[in-house]
C-alpha cells in the first residue's frame, strides 16, 4: 500500500525527483541556445526524436514492443498532441524570454487543472482551492505586468504552454493506472516524433556538427530527466512529491544566469513566489480532500513541457 512506503524509499523518491528537476532546465537552455540559428520546429523534433532513441533501451528491458499498442488510443494520441504543442510553445517562450520567467508562467498549469477538473474529471473543487487559483493568477499578472510598459507578447507562449499542458495532465489522470508510466512516456514521445517529422521538413536548416551534438544532448537530458521522474513516482506518492517539483525554478534561475546572464527582477520573484505557493497549496489540499487510487497517485503527471 502507498501509505506503508518505507522512509528510505520516500527519501529515494525525493532525491530522484530533485535530480530530475535539477537537470531538466538544461533542456530549456539548449533550446534557447539553438533557437538563435535554428527553427523551433527543428528543435522540438530533436527533443522528441532523440528522446525516443535514448528511452528505447530501458523500455525494452522492462516491456515488450507490442505494449506500445495502447488500450486507449484516442486519449493517448490527444495526450501526445498536447505535449507536442506545449513543448513547442515552451521553447518559443524561452527563445524570447528568460528561462525562469517562461517556466514561472507555465506554472499556471496546476491552476488550470483545478479549474477544469470539475468539468472534465468530475472532481469537486472547494472554495479554498478556487481562492488559491485566484491568488496564483494574481502571481502570473505580477510577472507579466500588463499595461506597465514591461509586458512582453512572448509571455503568451509561456501561458499558452501552461494551458495546453494542463490538458495533458488531465488526460494523464484519466489514463492513470491503465498503462505503465514508461510505456505512456515512450508512446507520447513517439507521437511527438511523428507529428514533428511531418512538419520539420518545411523548416529544416542543415545543422552544424556542434548543433547536432546539442540536439542529441537535448533528447538525452529529456529522456534521463523523465526516466528519473518515473523512478521517483514509483517510490513515492504524488502528494508527497508534487511540492518538490517546484524546485525546478531554482535550476532554471541558475542555468539562465550562468548561460545567458538572465536573472528575475524583484517583481518577477514576487510573482514566482505567489504562483509557487498557490501551486503547492493546491497540490497538498487536492491530495488531502480528494485522494486518488494508488496507481493514479503514483502517476508522474507533473513533468514539465520542456
Amino acid at each position: 500500500m502507498v501509505h506503508d512506503t518505507h522512509p528510505r524509499q520516500r527519501l529515494q523518491a525525493i532525491l530522484l525527483l530533485l535530480c530530475a528537476v535539477a537537470i531538466l532546465p538544461l533542456i530549456d537552455a539548449i533550446a534557447k541556445h539553438l533557437s538563435r540559428d535554428m527553427s523551433l520546429w527543428q528543435i522540438t523534433w530533436a527533443r522528441f526524436t532523440f528522446h525516443v532513441l535514448w528511452l528505447m533501451p530501458p523500455f525494452l528491458l522492462r516491456h515488450r514492443v507490442r505494449e506500445l499498442l495502447p488500450a486507449h488510443p484516442g486519449l493517448q494520441v490527444l495526450r501526445g498532441l498536447c505535449l507536442t504543442a506545449a513543448t513547442f510553445l515552451f521553447f518559443a517562450g524561452v527563445a524570447y524570454m528568460p528561462i525562469a520567467d517562461t517556466l514561472a508562467l507555465s506554472f499556471i498549469s496546476p491552476l488550470t487543472v483545478t479549474l477544469l477538473s470539475p468539468f472534465l474529471l468530475g472532481e469537486k473543487v472547494g472554495v479554498r482551492r478556487l481562492s488559491a487559483v485566484a491568488v496564483g493568477l494574481i502571481g502570473a499578472l505580477v510577472i507579466i505586468r500588463p499595461g506597465l510598459g514591461v509586458f512582453q507578447p512572448a509571455a503568451l507562449f509561456g501561458i499558452g504552454s501552461g494551458l495546453v499542458y494542463a490538458n495533458y495532465v488531465i488526460i494523464t489522470r484519466r489514463l492513470a493506472g491503465k498503462v505503465p508510466a514508461l510505456v505512456t512516456l515512450v508512446y507520447t514521445a513517439l507521437l511527438g516524433l511523428i507529428i514533428t517529422s511531418a512538419i520539420v521538413p518545411f523548416f529544416w536548416l542543415p545543422p552544424t556538427p556542434e548543433q547536432w551534438g546539442f540536439m542529441v544532448a537535448l533528447g538525452a537530458i529529456a529522456a534521463l530527466g523523465h526516466y528519473l521522474l518515473i523512478l521517483a513516482y514509483e517510490r513515492g506518492e504524488a502528494s508527497m512529491l508534487s511540492p518538490f517539483s517546484y524546485a525546478e525554478m531554482i535550476g532554471a534561475c541558475i542555468v539562465g544566469y550562468l548561460a545567458f546572464g538572465d536573472f528575475p527582477d524583484r517583481w518577477t520573484w514576487a510573482g514566482i513566489a505567489i504562483l509557487v505557493a498557490s501551486g503547492v497549496y493546491i497540490s497538498i489540499r487536492e491530495h488531502r480532500v480528494s485522494p486518488r487510487p494508488v496507481a493514479a497517485a503514483k502517476e508522474p503527471e507533473e513533468i514539465t513541457a520542456g
